[in-house]
């Protein structure tokens, strides 16, 4: 069982580090809530090895993330109440091996991968970083349908991580000299590494930044729209999640793309403001594709439909 110390330090840790997936996390029913806050911990426990142990060599960082992934699989004893947490809510949820292998081996990659030249090749990255967590937490949830959860829920993890690397550009490239532009999309619009490190909103930056807006927005249409798999106890912290992460978006517009001058970031009069606005129209459809076409910052889908929820459908990429 999950002890009070264990569970008070990986709500601590989401608190510290992931404000706006915090103020999401709060609205879960307490039997998600508290298993939510020590995935969440666990995912930043191994990030921190990468990016926030920066002055080891890569041997050690590796090394590290071995020994965190033997400890969250429970194939070694651990001293460290988030892994020790992690081991009692993977076992209690059933959480797959294998997504915790597949998000320790894109943690692997973080080591000394800096660029993606496409966006297959980061869509491949995101399957570990991202698409994981969201399988993770269908089975944190509890999802009855979890195949026909599962795209949506990766989905949604796609579309929140591509959001950050939206958001992040300046603090990717100063902190941890990574890029996520992809290099097909920054070469179409002639966007060199140079531009990205004077931090230079040229307009071709801007141009490629509203492409991958586009094409983060089209993960969300396809995330939001899994969300009625979700226990109805459930339904309304995601599609929440959902409207403030893409309420960047809405930041990232009104800068007119210069995410280096003033990164965009949600406040919290913004966020009460939107859990306000995205309650009333829960309230009026319970229909997570409806609500968040009228609250989100995301547009109509390119296509035009509007009115039922199978034409609210993204684009091929």
């Amino acid at each position: 069982m999950v002890t009070d110390r264990q569970l008070r330090r990986s709500k601590t840790i989401q608190q510290r580090t992931g404000r706006t997936f915090h103020f999401a996390t709060r609205l879960l029913p307490k039997r998600i809530r508290q298993p939510t806050y020590v995935l969440y911990a666990f995912f930043r426990v191994a990030d921190e090895v990468v990016d926030g142990a920066t002055d080891l060599p890569p041997d050690e960082q590796r090394e590290r993330l071995e020994r965190l992934r033997a400890e969250a699989l429970g194939r070694k004893e651990t001293d460290d109440d988030v892994l020790a947490a992690f081991q009692e809510v993977s076992d209690e949820r059933g959480i797959p091996d294998e997504e915790i292998d597949i998000f320790i081996d894109a943690m692997l990659s973080d080591i000394e991968k800096r660029r993606w030249e496409s966006y297959d090749e980061l869509e491949e990255y995101m399957r570990g970083s991202a698409a994981a967590v969201g399988v993770m937490m269908n089975a944190v949830i509890g999802v009855e349908e979890p195949e026909r959860a599962k795209p949506h829920a990766v989905a949604l993890g796609e579309a929140f991580q591509l959001t950050n690397f939206l958001r992040d550009v300046r603090e990717d490239i100063e902190d941890h000299d990574r890029i996520y532009l992809p290099g097909d999309t920054r070469e179409r619009h002639g966007v060199t590494e140079a531009d990205v490190r004077r931090c230079n909103p040229t307009d071709g930056f801007r141009a490629a930044m509203a492409d991958e807006l586009r094409r983060a927005e089209r993960k969300y249409r396809e995330g939001v729209a899994g969300i009625e798999y979700l226990p109805e106890d459930c339904q309304f912290a995601v599609l929440y999640a959902a409207v403030l992460y893409a309420e960047h978006h809405r930041l990232i517009r009104a800068l007119d793309y210069d995410v280096f001058s003033s990164p965009p970031e949600v406040g919290a009069f913004r966020a009460a403001w939107l859990w306000a606005k995205t309650r009333w129209h829960w309230q009026k459809s319970k229909d997570p594709v409806t609500v968040f076409r009228a609250v989100s910052a995301i547009p109509e889908a390119e296509s035009g439909h509007a009115n039922h929820q199978h034409d609210w459908t993204p684009q091929a990429d």
